[in-house]
This record gives structure tokens, sequence and C-alpha cells, in this order.
């Protein structure tokens, strides 16, 4: 019997998920099957159960390699931008832009993954929270330079932002159109940064 190289089974592995990914992304979480996913994959049932357990664990693995991305590419983006806004702006474009390339995917989350009674505490919810934490990193470094207000609340700012970005997002995942997330980031960063005081009117 010839023996499996490691990058074959690698191979397997990666072909899986991408085959999971778009399964999940067209039919939604519970109506998605192993059987599906395998025939994706161009692969039998027995062989998607030799890599996960159920299909629970391969949506896991989904949503692992795709907050790992995320998280990499934000990293690199956001954290070599200098000061407070220009990073804020970067991280919330970076975010809006996920929106637009992985919508499938996103609408997904938001709709199946994080109302499900198991999202509490579990490692999908820990990947969310660790991806949310690039934030947590800027507002730390900005209070350290002076660069904002040290009672600032980076809970309460991680809700606003990222729950703007949703609502901002609802437009695209519903099939409504298309957005302008450049534009749409210089907004929100500035609003969040200036606040929507008229400064003129109060010289």
């Amino acid at each position: 019997m010839p023996v499996i190289t490691q990058r074959r089974l690698q191979a397997r592995y990666d072909s899986i998920l991408r085959a999971a990914k778009d399964v999940f992304a067209e039919h939604g979480y519970a109506d998605a099957s192993i059987g599906d996913i395998a025939r994706r994959a161009g692969v039998s049932d027995g062989l998607v159960y030799r890599y996960f357990e159920n299909k629970r664990d391969l949506l896991y693995h989904v949503l692992r390699v795709f907050y790992e991305r995320l998280i990499k590419n934000l990293e690199e983006t956001v954290l070599r931008e200098n000061g407070f806004e220009a990073r804020l702006r970067s991280l919330i474009r970076g975010h809006m832009d996920v929106f637009v390339a992985d919508a499938a995917l996103c609408r997904l989350f938001i709709s199946e993954v994080r109302v499900a009674s198991d999202y509490q505490d579990s490692p999908i919810q820990d990947l969310n929270r660790l991806y949310t934490s690039v934030l947590n990193r800027i507002v730390d470094a900005a209070q350290a330079a002076g660069e904002i207000r040290r009672d600032i609340n980076p809970r309460l700012l991680r809700d606003v932002i990222f729950g703007a970005i949703e609502h901002w997002a609802w437009r695209l995942l519903g099939g409504r159109g298309e957005v302008d997330a450049a534009a749409a980031a210089r907004e929100l960063t500035t609003l969040l940064v200036h606040g929507m005081a008229d400064r003129d009117a109060s010289a």
C-alpha cells in the first residue's frame, strides 16, 4: 500500500475545507450536509470523518482558518500605521472589506452561528474575541501615547465600531446594492475621533 505523504494529507484537508466553506455559504449551516461537502471536495463521506469529528467541527475549522487569515491581515496593515486615527481607519476599512470579499460567510456567521445556543463560550466565540482584540491593542497604545483619554471604555468602543459596521454591511449582505467601504470607513472614523459638534458654531 503506497504511503500517503504529509503534503497529500494537507491537500485533502485544504480541499475539504474549501468545499465546506462554499457549501456552508451557499446552503447555510443547517441545510448543508457532510455528503454535500464530500461531493464538492471529490472525496467520500468517510474520508471527511477521518479529518473532522462532525459538521460542527468542520464549521469550526472553516472559521478558524478564516479568522487566522483576518487577524494576520489586520496585524500587517493596521499596526504598521502611525497614530490612533490612521490605525482606527485602517481597522474599520479592513473589517468592511471582509464583508465585501466574504459576504456569504459573514452572513452565515451573523444569522446562524452567532445566534446558535452553543455559541456562548465556544471556540468560535474565542476566535471572534481574538479578532476584535486587535482594537484593544490600538486603544491601549493610543492611551499610553496620550492620543486619547484614558477613560475610554475599549469594550464599548468595540461594540460601537463593529455594531456600526455590521449595520452598514446589511445592505450588502441582503443583496440590496453596492457599498463604498473606503468612504464609509473615513466617515465612521471621523465621527468617532472628532465627534459631532459643529466646531465653527461653537467658536
